[in-house]
């Protein structure tokens, strides 16, 4: 599907857009930030993997995707391309991927300035006027940044654990139409 006419989302202070293979490298860099709780397959491993170069090829893969799916995040200012969010349909959730969940990772520089929320908010916008007004999301038990930024976006949590390891627990999280 062509870029231009996939979604596009404008806030105050980012622009929401199509993934193109230059964000790879951000990319990248998000993975190598990761917290060690998080479970390895969602980590660089041994010989460097993902690299930019497979990195580059999923986000071509994906482009064919029709929406929603994932966004790039930009600060508008700058035109800096910080993290990534949107929904995923290969969720964790017991749907059996059916559900749509909101995802999203943003550079460790530009935590605690409230884009997540501000993104998170354009995403659920795009989701009720896309036919999704029931969004849910899993997060980790010690995601203290993440379960914020999901309570201030209205989800609560629906006492699920969606899954139990060594790396923590990853608890289900919904957000309930609003009129």
């Amino acid at each position: 599907m062509p870029e231009e006419s996939r979604a596009t989302l404008t806030t105050e202070r980012l622009l929401l857009r199509p993934q193109r293979v230059q964000d790879a490298g951000v990319f990248r860099r998000l993975w190598t930030e990761r917290d060690a709780r998080v479970p390895p397959h969602r980590r660089i491993d041994a010989e460097g993997h993902p690299t930019v170069a497979e990195i580059a090829d999923g986000i071509r893969r994906e482009s064919s995707r029709t929406p929603p799916g994932l966004l790039t995040v930009v600060l508008r200012e700058s035109e800096a391309v910080i993290g990534y969010c949107g929904l995923v349909f290969d969720g964790d959730g017991d749907g059996g991927g059916e559900r749509p969940e909101l995802a999203f990772e943003l550079l460790s520089a530009v935590h605690n300035r409230g884009y997540a929320t501000e993104a998170g908010h354009a995403v659920i916008a795009w989701a009720r006027e896309a036919g999704f007004p029931r969004l849910w999301a899993s997060v980790w038990d010690w995601n203290l940044a993440s379960r914020r930024a999901l309570e201030k976006l209205g989800f609560v949590d629906t006492g699920t654990v969606v899954k139990e390891s060594a790396y923590g627990r990853s608890l289900l999280t919904v957000r309930e139409p609003r009129d």
